[in-house]
């Protein structure tokens, strides 16, 4: 992937939820609704103040984050569908069992 985003801006790419069947009804994709959680992919360098000083984003690549429904812009880069948004549009992120929180 070439991008890199500016500022505060962060690339997501989409973490597609297994789906269980019950009962034998498919929904088809078009009534799916889109997963609101995912992995970055790639980070800015911070927000920058009015002044002037940068401020590092606390997420970081490779962490999975819950986001809203309607968050950020969708794009297409090889092949590939990501979203690009603001880091403030981040409800949260995934810490898995093994791992502790950031302070």
């Amino acid at each position: 992937m070439n991008i890199r985003p500016l500022y505060d801006r962060i690339v997501v790419k989409r973490i597609e939820e297994t789906e269980t069947v019950q009962g034998g009804i498919i929904i088809p994709d078009t009534a799916k609704e889109k997963p609101q959680e995912g992995e970055v992919v790639a980070v800015g360098k911070g927000k920058r103040l009015e002044d002037g000083k940068v401020v590092p984003l606390d997420v970081q690549a490779g962490d999975r984050i819950l986001f809203g429904k309607y968050s950020g812009s969708e794009i297409k880069i090889d092949g590939n569908e990501y979203l690009i948004m603001r880091e403030d549009e981040v409800l949260g992120v995934i810490v898995s069992a093994g791992k502790t929180a950031k302070a």
